[in-house]
């Protein structure tokens, strides 16, 4: 299932690559707040009732949830440029669906597609490892995994504006031509990678794993409407832990998986995805409760009494910290190492939560609130795609990145119906209106604060960096290929390719097998018949090469898991065959 290379391309990348994935990403992170000014005029526009309006926001959700592994897969698969230019794609016909019209079913079916965008945030860090040279590719991961925040931040303000001033359809309007402009400049920009995992696709898995994200998800997003106790909930929540076992089962025992479940158990991919669910519940607290508190009437004694736009503006530098935190976190992690920057915004995140339970009191304060959450969120963020990236084989990185942007969404997910459960039950009665309270905002702070504590728990217990893994300046592109071909024949098999008379056989196909039957890894011999394949872990392997003219050949071999590279020449048969 695994591919690799022994050199990344040098150079194919042009330096607008990286500001034009991340300005996908912000794009595809603006459907999840796009609404938020409006949320709470929706039954009114939708002509609906409050409990069905908020399938308006649910369905983004879910397909988002749904749609990041499996668009990762299919990027891995068949080209991640692609992928993303799909998953643009079908978010803008979403957009265009709900721009035209005022049907509830037609407005959820229309943000169901948009929701289908957020595998774009894992397939752009995946072009970025396939493309980028080592010392730009931490920067950059960290931009298009901020993203997320970046654009959910800055669209606040910006459709709190539109929705005061305009229809609130132009919002759909709007995100549709930031698709469309996103789709050209990828097109124009962005090359395709030539990275790809083999195997075919595993739709079974995809369906199995999208059930029972659904049937998890759904109670948890509708628990508070239907009741947390309620048959409906609990037997939503028992139906997804029987199919999502079901699942795991089946994906062990298939060759080719949606997710490889034995790599995502690795304890670097399992307590990163884990970590990741933390910060995605401290991260959309804030988003929750400091809107609210700034719109809540000085009447109230607490709340600030600002404008919508206002609100959008003070809540704004969130996502304009996360997006400076990038090279901040560049240079943090090529001197530590992404677990340290990783638990640095974690702390940060403590501290600005901690800080937030007495800075509610004044307009100016949000700002301080917003950029402290902003820059620990951005650290931490900016560390997971890093993490995930050195843990898993190059090939794998567009659906290891999906399911660890979905252990994000989970933790966004869970941290929506804990709040607002939270929210509603310390709320006060004014009026036949539920007003929200400055204890179920403190408190709300509190839950964000303990979920942080146990992200840094968590985060402990990841691997430390290796000493092989320090950093090293590269001087330019032609430096940058050997130090790659060079780190490439490390822990691994290298050899040569060669016919029987001792020539060398270019453009071979050499195959990696390890002893279950499956394929750890593949690259095609050089030109003077060399090859290198890392191997994933100690153990044995059979290294089988082929090429056009001769016959195949299988040799096995053991590596012991050091540095050391094992040397393994392959001499074709003479006999040719057709090809």
């Amino acid at each position: 299932m695994t591919q690799t290379t022994t050199v990344r391309p040098a150079g194919r990348a042009s330096g607008a690559v990286v500001p034009v994935l991340a300005f996908a990403g912000i794009v595809v992170a603006v459907m999840q707040t796009l609404l938020v000014p409006v949320i709470k005029d929706l039954p009114q526009l939708l002509d609906a009732a409050p409990s069905d309006a908020t399938w308006v926001l649910t369905s983004t959700l879910l397909s988002g949830a749904v749609a990041t592994p499996i668009m990762g897969r299919l990027g891995d698969l068949y080209g991640k440029r692609r992928m993303l230019i799909t998953s643009l794609a079908v978010m803008v016909v979403g957009a265009l669906v709900s721009a035209f019209t005022s049907d509830l079913l037609l407005m959820i079916a229309g943000r169901t597609l948009q929701g289908f965008a957020m595998g774009a945030i894992p397939l752009g860090i995946g072009l970025m490892r396939d493309m980028l040279p080592r010392e730009k590719l931490g920067s950059a991961m960290a931009l298009m995994s901020s993203s997320i925040g970046v654009g959910g931040g800055l669209a606040l303000p910006a459709a709190a504006l539109v929705a005061q001033h305009t229809d609130w359809h132009a919002l759909f309007y709007g995100a549709a031509g930031l698709g469309v402009l996103a789709i050209a400049l990828t097109l124009l920009v962005v090359p395709e990678s030539p990275m790809r995992a083999e195997g075919s696709f595993d739709l079974p898995g995809a369906l199995g794993l999208s059930t029972g994200l659904v049937l998890f998800l759904l109670p948890i997003t509708k628990g508070s409407d239907w009741g947390w106790t309620s048959g409906t909930t609990l037997g939503l929540f028992g139906a997804a832990a029987v199919v999502l076992v079901l699942w795991g089962v089946m994906e062990l025992r298939v060759k080719a998986p949606l997710v490889d479940l034995r790599t995502t158990a690795r304890p670097a991919v399992l307590f990163t995805n884990l970590a990741s669910i933390m910060v995605g519940v401290s991260f959309y607290v804030v988003s929750l409760v400091l809107p609210q508190l700034l719109q809540l009437p000085k009447s109230t004694g607490y709340g600030l009494g600002q404008s919508m736009v206002v609100a959008g503006l003070l809540v704004a530098p969130l996502g304009l910290t996360m997006m400076f935190t990038a090279p901040v976190y560049a240079r943090l992690s090529a001197k530590y190492g992404p677990k340290v920057t990783l638990i640095l915004g974690l702390l940060i995140i403590a501290i600005g939560y901690g800080a937030g339970l007495g800075l509610m009191s004044a307009p100016w304060q949000s700002l301080i609130i917003s950029v402290l959450l902003g820059a620990g969120i951005g650290l931490a963020y900016s560390s997971l795609p890093a993490l995930i990236v050195g843990a898993v084989p190059a090939s794998e990185t567009g659906a290891a990145n999906g399911l660890n942007t979905l252990m994000r969404s989970i933790g966004t997910s869970v941290s929506s119906a804990v709040i607002g459960m939270v929210l509603a039950n310390t709320a006060d009665n004014v009026g036949g209106v539920e007003i929200p309270t400055m204890h179920g905002f403190r408190l709300s702070f509190l839950i964000a604060t303990a979920a942080v504590a146990v992200g840094l728990v968590l985060a402990l217990f990841l691997p430390g960096r290796r000493p092989s893994d320090k950093p090293r300046l590269r001087a330019g592109s032609e430096e940058d290929a050997n130090l790659e071909r060079a780190e490439a024949v490390l822990r691994g098999f290298r050899g040569r390719v060669l016919a029987a008379d001792g020539t060398p056989v270019a453009r071979a196909k050499v195959t990696l097998i390890d002893r279950r039957g499956r394929q750890a890894g593949a690259t095609l011999s050089a030109e003077d018949g060399s090859y290198a394949l890392t191997v994933p872990d100690r153990g044995s392997y059979v290294v089988a090469a082929r090429a056009t003219g001769h016959a195949p050949l299988a040799s096995s071999a053991t590596h012991t898991g050091d540095e050391r590279p094992v040397d393994l020449d392959l001499s074709l048969p003479g006999e040719t065959v057709s090809a």
